[in-house]
């Protein structure tokens, strides 16, 4: 049996992933949010942790940071960008697979996590290979640069949002997502949002 501790801040999102589970793998705990997860992690001693990729109070970098122990992470997530897949990797993840993905294939995944196999979706492994062996390597200094919610805003505005859009993902204020794109202009040496639209684009972000 698999103990699995699934962690995604809708409720409607954890039914259908129980829903669809085999009888080989139990759902131990839940969680809706990062401190919520970093508690159950750690009560539920899980194998293997479902882990949506962005939650409310931070995202599922945060809870890797949070949690150190003897179970495995399988990132689960709408998002498909590369700084996402390889954001949680870096901290320990063994896979991320998207919300596409049918029930059958997920409890694979869930099972291949379990025994110590890497798993991801088909275009996402080329993200992590990048990553790896260097071809990335200029975007991952720069993004180490910014710290993990100066990415988030970075990442939304990037792709069109508005400040108050963007605030209202990330349950910020407006004047919190002002202050992180000052520092994200300034540590990435940009002038404007079109500059920084432009550089995210050219990475593949």
């Amino acid at each position: 049996m698999i103990r699995l501790v699934v962690v995604d801040d809708h409720e409607m999102v954890r039914a259908g992933i129980r829903g669809g589970l085999p009888e080989d793998i139990e759902v131990v705990a839940e969680a809706a949010d990062v401190e919520q997860a970093v508690r159950a992690i750690g009560e539920a001693e899980p194998d293997v942790v479902l882990l949506d990729v962005h939650l409310p109070g931070g995202n599922a970098q945060e809870v890797l940071r949070q949690c150190r122990g003897d179970y495995r992470c399988l990132a689960l997530s709408v998002s498909d960008a590369a700084e996402d897949v390889v954001g949680v990797v870096r901290l320990g993840a063994r896979g991320y697979v998207t919300k596409d993905i049918s029930s059958e294939e997920l409890a694979a995944a869930i099972r291949k996590v379990a025994a110590g196999d890497a798993v991801f979706s088909p275009r996402l492994a080329g993200f992590v290979l990048d990553a790896f062996t260097g071809t990335a390597a200029q975007s991952d200094d720069e993004l180490d640069r910014l710290t993990t919610r100066e990415r988030d805003v970075m990442r939304l505005i990037a792709r069109g949002y508005t400040y108050r859009e963007a605030a209202e993902e990330l349950f910020v204020s407006v004047k919190t997502v002002e202050t992180h794109m000052s520092a994200v202009l300034r540590k990435l040496q940009l002038s404007n949002r079109r500059e920084l639209a432009r550089w995210a684009q050219a990475r593949g972000l």
